[in-house]
């Protein structure tokens, strides 16, 4: 497998730009994930480095090589679509020996290698048939066969999943997890669900209108947002924001709200009164327990545990609790903000704390 470097690209249509100096190193063997809101560039990165998109500005190099000028099939990259793109009138052997037959593979190179695939991905009782007879979850296992026995130097899955179902989404990132594995494949995946992001990447490239955001591994980004687009994107349910000032006239920093204050457990480098947006994640709010008090708006039982949406002081908040709570509609009651579990984000929404 190779690395793949990502150096200054940007891209224009026109006069209007999308993807703004991306620059990004992909290790050999790494499994990064581009996520974002739809229209945030990650789409149009990843069919750049698969040569389906000219680049604007700046390079692209697989496995050393510059690629820029590279068409498709040159770059030796195995990509895998939203829409299967499977042909209907062909068995899944076929679909999977197609790109192979291309290449003038040996017909023994050619079973030995569809036999390996389907022995991983689970097809092997389901080669004969066509694509019409497979379900979903059945069709992009073979649209991931027909890339794995290529053997390429790199995967890139552009929203493999979407047209899946929950359950089934569930699966498929289990088993496109240990395909990695056992593959080590230098894989790219592009996904707008930050469930996936979490639970299938190495890192995590965040996109927002063109921009990278930040990388990191999973944690690092949950833990660590570096700014407020992250730290709202990155979590569900989504981490609770609200506005504060920065006070320092007791022992202690603290932050001040209309109706509530919190002390902080760290010094923010801002001036005195200094507007701060403040976070903290549903799951990190303590209920039962605490100095202020917030009103029951709706409770919502997931089985697993309790969200319960809020309001403290015209401040909206929603709490995940484990303990299957008896909250009542209207009703007060007592929550607790720790200050180690706090986010602090600056007037240009950049972290600060």
């Amino acid at each position: 497998m190779s690395a793949i470097d990502i150096s200054g690209v940007s891209k224009r249509y026109g006069s209007i730009a999308v993807l703004h100096d991306i620059t990004l190193a992909v290790a050999s063997r790494e499994f990064v994930v581009l996520v974002g809101p739809s229209g945030c560039g990650k789409s149009t990165l990843l069919r750049m480095i698969a040569g389906l998109e000219e680049v604007s500005a700046g390079e692209i190099r697989i496995g050393g090589r510059l690629v820029n000028d590279l068409p498709p099939k040159a770059r030796d990259i195995a990509m895998v679509f939203q829409s299967y793109a499977l042909y209907p009138h062909m068995s899944v052997a076929d679909n999977m020996a197609y790109s192979l037959r291309l290449r003038r593979t040996s017909k023994q190179g050619i079973e030995t290698a569809i036999n390996a695939a389907a022995t991983k991905l689970g097809l092997g009782s389901l080669l004969g048939r066509k694509p019409g007879a497979l379900s979903g979850g059945q069709r992009q296992r073979v649209a991931m066969g027909r890339a794995i026995v290529r053997r390429p130097k790199a995967f890139l899955f552009d929203e493999p999943l979407s047209n899946l179902d929950a359950r089934l989404r569930e699966h498929m990132r289990a088993e496109i997890k240990k395909l990695h594995l056992e593959l080590g494949a230098t894989s790219i995946y592009v996904t707008h669900d930050q469930i996936e992001a979490m639970t299938l990447a190495d890192r995590i490239v965040a996109m927002n209108g063109g921009y990278v955001q930040q990388v990191g591994s999973p944690l690092e980004l949950y833990d660590r947002p570096a700014n407020l687009f992250v730290a709202g994107f990155i979590g569900s349910p989504a981490m609770n924001m609200f506005p504060a000032l920065l006070s320092r006239r007791e022992s202690r920093p603290a932050l001040v709200h209309p109706g509530f204050a919190l002390s902080l457990d760290r010094d923010p480098p801002l001036a005195e009164g200094a507007a701060l947006t403040v976070g903290i994640r549903p799951e990190h709010i303590v209920l039962g327990a605490g100095a202020v008090q917030g009103v029951v708006n709706l409770v919502e039982p997931t089985g697993l545990g309790t969200i319960a949406h809020l309001t403290l002081a015209g401040a909206e908040f929603k709490a995940f609790s484990l303990a299957r709570l008896p909250l009542t509609i209207g009703a007060s009651v007592p929550m607790d903000l720790p200050a180690h579990r706090l986010h602090l984000f600056d007037a240009n929404g950049i972290r600060v704390g």
